[in-house]
């Protein structure tokens, strides 16, 4: 059965030199059927045509020996003979069809070209779908809060590393998807979300900030187009609506710490620290002998702006926009000893880098944490800045005077316009009286108390001396 399918194939062709065509027949659609054997002994076919004075040829496929010789379609291995003609007789066919364009060969060029279009049509797709990725990347939630971030930094402002990391770790960390979306595209039910999860993990004053530096984020790509100090790729955004506006922050979180130290804690405090020595010992009590001043600030203290008699910070927490506001501290005997100890090397006056760097509030704050430890229950350094103020108010100084001491928000026409004068003596005087009370033993400040009665009580007592 073998043979007799084998002998289908010429036996001039067993015997030709490998590479030559043989024609095996003419094919009545148009050209023949030729046959090549190859160097590794298998037989390729090959349809064999004319169009335009030249002549062509057109593989078919090798030839399976033991596919059925009267089976038409080809085999896993290859073409029956009968396969290879009517292989031949498709061809012919197509070849009449597009004898306008070219024939066979010009329909085979065209279908290249087609296949070349799809897939630069596809690639170009491509593309332009990983163009769109990177452009919502670009003009991302996270993109927009980066550039927020840097606007502050350029400001000089110390809220803008408190903002990166809130930022970091409750919007962009447990919401990548948003992150990653277009800024503009950001809804208000998605910021209700992130500050609700803020909210049920008890988190309820991080919450009100992440809302305060979202809203100021896309404030300043709203306000882009207002505003010309606002840098131009805030544009890119193109937010038409501020989607933090419409939510609402929870008075609740907002309280202010209503714990301040008691004066006899103050007292104690200055006593753990009083000896304390090294740089942590002349940061802690510079801190409270200059009034509680707010520890950022004061941990970025620059030598050249100290002076012989006061040092100068720079409050930013002022107007917005109207950049940061001069506040100048004097230095009393006790504060002066500690700043004149301090190293002036470098550029900062707190730090552990030789002036290269200055300490982090943190570092100021886990300083106190530790010297305190259990002595004053639940301390913590910011309620030294409102232990202060409630033992000179106690001491009857003034709101305003107390306003000029630690640097609060003085409103009003006649404060920002109109009233130039620097009411150092006024803070100098404030200051003394708080190293006084801070230093005086526990027997002479009740004394003290007891003396600093009312005129109305003076008199009581006066009448009742009388009798």
């Amino acid at each position: 059965m073998r043979q007799a399918r084998s002998a289908e194939i010429p036996p001039l062709l067993k015997y030709a030199p490998p590479g030559t065509y043989v024609t095996l027949e003419q094919l009545p659609g148009g050209g023949s059927l030729q046959a090549r054997m190859l160097s590794n002994k298998a037989v390729q076919f090959y349809w064999r045509y004319s169009h335009g004075g030249r002549t062509f040829r057109e593989a078919i496929g090798v030839y399976d020996s033991t596919s059925p010789p009267k089976k038409l379609e080809p085999s896993a291995r290859g073409f029956s003979v009968a396969a290879a003609r009517e292989r031949c007789r498709e061809l012919a066919i197509r070849h009449a069809q597009n004898r306008e364009d070219g024939g066979l060969r010009g329909a085979q060029i065209a279908e290249r070209e087609a296949k070349a279009r799809v897939i630069m049509e596809r690639e170009l797709a491509e593309t332009k779908a990983a163009e769109a990725v990177r452009e919502r990347e670009r003009h991302s939630l996270s993109a927009l809060l980066d550039d927020y971030v840097k606007l502050q930094q350029s400001k000089g402002r110390i809220s803008a590393r408190e903002a990166k990391g809130i930022f970091n770790l409750h919007v962009v960390t447990p919401w990548p998807e948003l992150a990653r979306a277009p800024a503009n595209e950001l809804t208000q039910d998605q910021v209700v979300d992130i500050l609700r999860r803020l909210v049920e993990m008890e988190k309820g004053r991080t919450s009100n900030k992440v809302r305060t530096y979202l809203r100021a984020a896309y404030q300043c790509a709203l306000d882009v187009r207002v505003t010309a100090s606002i840098p131009a790729a805030f544009k890119a955004y193109e937010v038409l609506s501020n989607p933090v506006a419409h939510t609402r922050r929870d008075a609740r979180f907002d309280s202010a710490d209503k714990r301040p130290l008691t004066t006899e804690e103050l007292r104690i405090y200055w006593r753990l620290i009083e000896s304390l020595p090294g740089l942590s010992g002349h940061c802690l009590r510079l801190h409270l002998l200059t009034g509680g001043q707010r520890i950022e600030q004061l941990a970025r203290l620059r030598w050249a702006d100290v002076h012989d008699n006061s040092f100068t910070l720079f409050d930013i927490k002022g107007r917005p926009g109207q950049g940061p506001r001069r506040h100048t501290v004097p230095l009393t005997k006790l504060a002066a000893r500690d700043m004149n100890a301090l190293e002036r090397v470098g550029e900062h006056a707190f730090s552990t880098t030789e002036g290269v760097k200055p300490i982090s509030g943190t570092t100021l704050s886990g300083w106190a944490m530790q010297v305190v430890g259990n002595e004053i229950a639940r301390f913590q350094l910011k309620r030294v800045r409102s232990g202060v103020e409630t033992l000179l108010a106690a001491n009857r100084v003034s709101r305003e005077i107390r306003g000029h001491v630690q640097s609060h928000g003085l409103t009003g026409i006649q404060a920002r316009h109109y009233d130039g004068h620097d009411y150092m003596p006024e803070k100098r005087e404030a200051l003394e009286l708080l190293a006084r009370e801070l230093t005086r033993p526990a027997r002479a400040a009740n004394t003290a108390r007891q003396r600093r009665t009312s005129p109305l009580a003076e008199r009581r007592s006066a009448r009742w001396s009388l009798r």
